[in-house]
C-alpha cells in the first residue's frame, strides 16, 4: 500500500476529501471542547492526583485528554464503552441480545448500538455526579453544593453524550471509527508535553539510554503491527451447481485474526485491577483503624510491581480469551457455512467444523493472549528499568494508535479504490 499516493489520491477526489476535512473540523471542535474547564479548579493539585492514580489515567486516556484540565467533557467517551461493555456481556445471558447482534446482521447491530447511546445517558449521569464528589473530596473543587453539584454534573454528562455524537458523526460523515478516533486525538495530543518533559530533562549522560528507546519503541511498535494484521487463514470451499448440471465449486478462506479481541482485554484488566486501588486508597484514609490498616497493606500489596504486573499480564490474557469467546461464536460460524453450502475441506459440516473453527481459534488466541499481556506489562517494565516515567513504550496507548491508525489507512484507501472503479 503506497501511503502518500493514496493520501494524494484521496484529496484530490472531491467527495473523499470531503469527508477527511469533516474528520479534521470534528477533531477541532472536540479539542476546543477539551480546554473549556469547569470552575474553581487548582491546576497543580490535579496534576499531581493524575500522575499519581493510574484509574484516573485511564480516565483521562478515555476523555481524550479533557480529565487532565477537568474540561466539560472530562467523562470522553468512558460512559459509551462502559455502555457498550455491558451490553456484549449481556449478550451471553441474554438470549435476545445475543441473537440481535450476532443473527439479525446490520439492522440488528444498529439497534444494538442504539440501546448502548441510550443506556450511555444515565451512566454519564451517575458517573459525573460520582466523580465530582470524590474531586470535592480531595480538595480540587470549592465547596459546593448538592444543588450545585448535580448542576455541574449535568453539564460534563452533556460534554460526554455531546462527545459520543461527534464520534458518531464521524462514523458517518467523515471516515473511520469515530469514537476510537476521538481517543486516538487524545493520546496524540499529549505527545508534545512528553515530548517537552523529555527534553528538559536530557543530559548527555542520558544519550545512550534516549538511543535504546527510540530503537525499542520502533521495534515494539513494528511488533504491534505485525500480530494485529496478522491472521489465520481456514480454507473455506463453497459448492455450486453448474447449469450443465456439472457440480464445481470455489475455493476462499476464513479469516482469524490473532489479535481478535482488540484492546478490548487490557481495558477490562485495568478496570478490574485499578478500582480496588481506588477503594482501598479510600479505606486507608477513613477513621476505623481496622479498616484503614487493612486498606494500607493492601495498597502496599498493590504497590508491589512483581505482584502488580504478574496480576495484570494474568488479567488481561483471562479477558482476552473472555471477550474473544463472547465476540466470536464458532457455532453461528458453522452454521452460517452450512447453509450457504459452504464447508472445510477435510472436516464434516456442523458439529466438526464448529469444533474444528473453534481449535484453532483457541491456538491462535493463546498467542494473541500472551502479545496483549507483555505489550500491557511492558511499559512497567521499561520504567523499572530507566526510572522515567516518560520513557515507556507500550500499553492502551500504543495498541489504540496503531489500530487506528491502520483502520484510517484502509478505509482512506478503500475509498479511493471505489472512487476509482
Amino acid at each position: 500500500m503506497n501511503f502518500f499516493g493514496t493520501i494524494k489520491k484521496a484529496f484530490k477526489d472531491p467527495q473523499i476529501r470531503k469527508r477527511l476535512f469533516f474528520l479534521l473540523s470534528a477533531l477541532f471542535i472536540f479539542r476546543v471542547f477539551s480546554a473549556v474547564p469547569i470552575p474553581a479548579i487548582d491546576q497543580a493539585q490535579l496534576s499531581t492526583l493524575l500522575a499519581n492514580n493510574q484509574f484516573l489515567g485511564l480516565l483521562n486516556l478515555f476523555s481524550g485528554g479533557g480529565l487532565s484540565s477537568l474540561s466539560i467533557i472530562m467523562l470522553g467517551v468512558g460512559p459509551y464503552i462502559t455502555a457498550s461493555i455491558g451490553m456484549q456481556l449481556l449478550t451471553t445471558t441474554v438470549p435476545q441480545l445475543k441473537s440481535m447482534y450476532h443473527e439479525e446482521g446490520e439492522a440488528g447491530k444498529r439497534r444494538f448500538s442504539q440501546i448502548s447511546r441510550l443506556i450511555t445517558v444515565p451512566l454519564a449521569l451517575i458517573q459525573a455526579f460520582g466523580f465530582l464528589v470524590f474531586l470535592q473530596q480531595q480538595g480540587l473543587l470549592g465547596n459546593l453544593s448538592i444543588i450545585e453539584l448535580a448542576f455541574n454534573a449535568v453539564i460534563v454528562a452533556a460534554g460526554s453524550v455531546l462527545i459520543m455524537w461527534i464520534g458518531e458523526l464521524i462514523s458517518e460523515f467523515g471516515i473511520g471509527n469515530g469514537i476510537s478516533i476521538i481517543i486516538f486525538a487524545g493520546i496524540v495530543a499529549s505527545l508534545p508535553t512528553t515530548i517537552q518533559q523529555l527534553a528538559f530533562t536530557y543530559t548527555p549522560a542520558l544519550l545512550p539510554t534516549y538511543i535504546a528507546f527510540a530503537a525499542a519503541s520502533v521495534a515494539v511498535t513494528a511488533g504491534v503491527v505485525a500480530i494485529s494484521e496478522a491472521e489465520r487463514p481456514i480454507p473455506i470451499t463453497h459448492s455450486k451447481q453448474a447449469r450443465a448440471g456439472a457440480s464445481g465449486g470455489i475455493s476462499t478462506y476464513l479469516p482469524l485474526k490473532v489479535n481478535q479481541a482488540g484492546v478490548m482485554p487490557i481495558i477490562f484488566a485495568l478496570s478490574i485491577l485499578l478500582f480496588p486501588q481506588f477503594l482501598f486508597g479510600y479505606l486507608a484514609g477513613v477513621d476505623n483503624a481496622m479498616l484503614a490498616n487493612f486498606g494500607a497493606q493492601a495498597t502496599a500489596l498493590f504497590q508491589n510491581s512483581l505482584f502488580y504486573s504478574s496480576f495484570y499480564f494474568f488479567l488481561v490474557v483471562f479477558f482476552t480469551y473472555f471477550y474473544t469467546a463472547i465476540t466470536f461464536d464458532p457455532q453461528s460460524i458453522s452454521e452460517n457455512l452450512q447453509k450457504s453450502g459452504a464447508y472445510v475441506p477435510g472436516v464434516r459440516p456442523g458439529e466438526a467444523t464448529e469444533k474444528h473453527i473453534g481449535i484453532v481459534l483457541g491456538r491462535i488466541t493463546f498467542i494473541g493472549a500472551l502479545f496483549l499481556g507483555a505489550i500491557a506489562v511492558l511499559p512497567l517494565i521499561m520504567q523499572g528499568i530507566t526510572g522515567n516515567p516518560n520513557l515507556a513504550i507500550g500499553g492502551t496507548a500504543l495498541l489504540i494508535t496503531v489500530s487506528v491508525v491502520l483502520d484510517l489507512i484502509k478505509k482512506i484507501d478503500a475509498q479511493v479504490s471505489m472512487r476509482e472503479y
